[in-house]
This record gives C-alpha cells, sequence and structure tokens, in this order.
C-alpha cells in the first residue's frame, strides 16, 4: 500500500521556506559586516598580562579607570586537554562636559 505523502507537503514547504529565509539572512549579514582585523599590538599586550583581577587609576587621568584580568587553565575532558586562555582589558571613561 503506498504511503499518503500529500499531508506532508505543507510541513515540506514551511521547512524549505524556514531554511532557504535563513540561509538568505545569513549571507546578507555576513556580507554587510565588517571582516574585522587583528591589531598585534593589541595581541602582544594580551599576552603580557598577568594572570588575575587588576582595576587601577592612573595618576594623571583621574577621570579614568582602567581594568585587567585574565584567566589561563588546563581543562581535561575524556582523555583530551584543553587549553583556556581568557584575557580581557577595559577602559572607562567619565568626562563632564562644559553644558
Amino acid at each position: 500500500m503506498p504511503l499518503p505523502l500529500a499531508p506532508l507537503i505543507p510541513l515540506a514547504v514551511r521547512l524549505g521556506l524556514v531554511a532557504t529565509t535563513t540561509f538568505a539572512l545569513t549571507r546578507l549579514v555576513q556580507a554587510a559586516s565588517h571582516p574585522g582585523r587583528t591589531d598585534q599590538r593589541a595581541e602582544d599586550a594580551l599576552d603580557e598580562l598577568g594572570e588575575g583581577l587588576s582595576l587601577h587609576r592612573p595618576a594623571d587621568r583621574a577621570e579614568q579607570a582602567n581594568a585587567t584580568a585574565r584567566l589561563r587553565r588546563v581543562i581535561r575532558f575524556r582523555g583530551r586537554a584543553y587549553e583556556v586562555d581568557a584575557g580581557l582589558m577595559a577602559r572607562f571613561r567619565l568626562r563632564a562636559t562644559g553644558e
């Protein structure tokens, strides 16, 4: 006895439309977004960070606070080792305007 495929056609059409729309939006976003760049000076600065968390204010800039954080760990999972190296540099500046 043949299987009735007619009831599955609306589902297949909807899934096809969702897949096509997702593919088109992904391509559109990739084409419109900036590919980015790697600044070697920033990479070197992140490599020189000490492990841990620090927050300081430069003496010559009272309105600025700098924060750095770095975490380096080796995680072993199911016989494989993964090295996690996460670094963060942040600057927060608050200036009063003349208005």
